[in-house]
């Protein structure tokens, strides 16, 4: 089994051209590294935040913050299943998501933002472990999701990717003075 992942980017045949975004967004090449310094970072951070200022909505997003901490969960989630699939070499497609859809079945504001914190903490947890222990060649096995191809080395960066992107709005709709309670 592996320690550790392959210690290079992925390129750009390893993933679609919508999750370019996020795997833009991370620099570092130790991905499991990367992985579990953001862990770290993104749950003090959202442990700050009290829960009263969860469920504002910042203008011009429709999302409450714990919409946002319940969209990062279920994607952490269905990124760690796809990479789970495809390391172990099962070639079914996997169909794709709405997040939309998702967010709003979901009921997340009925939920405590603490246990919404810990369920991502769970997830990456899982993720991080997944992924320490797939062998080595598993890293550059791929599969079809959402119409496109991605290997397991991408679908962790795009984990990173995924959650520094919704990190960097959270931390600016805080800054925010003017918001509406959901």
């Amino acid at each position: 089994m592996a320690t550790c992942c392959p210690h290079s980017r992925p390129i750009s045949i390893e993933f679609s051209p919508y999750h370019a975004q996020y795997v833009n967004l991370v620099e570092e090449i130790d991905i499991l590294s990367a992985l579990r310094k953001q862990l770290d970072q993104v749950v003090d951070e959202w442990m700050r935040i009290d829960p009263p200022t969860s469920l504002v909505r910042h203008a011009p997003y429709t999302w409450s913050l714990r919409e946002v901490i319940g969209h990062l969960n279920d994607a952490e989630r269905i990124f760690g299943y796809r990479a789970l699939r495809f390391a172990r070499g099962d070639s079914t497609e996997l169909p794709g998501f709405e997040e939309n859809d998702y967010v709003r079945n979901a009921e997340f504001d009925l939920c405590q933002w603490r246990d919404l914190i810990d369920e991502f903490h769970a997830l990456r947890r899982a993720n991080i472990l997944l992924l320490s222990n797939v062998p080595d060649n598993a890293w550059t096995q791929s599969g079809i999701a959402s119409g496109n191809r991605v290997t397991v080395h991408a679908l962790a960066y795009i984990m990173v990717g995924h959650v520094r992107h919704h990190a960097n709005i959270i931390r600016k709709r805080i800054q925010q003075p003017s918001a509406v309670l959901a």
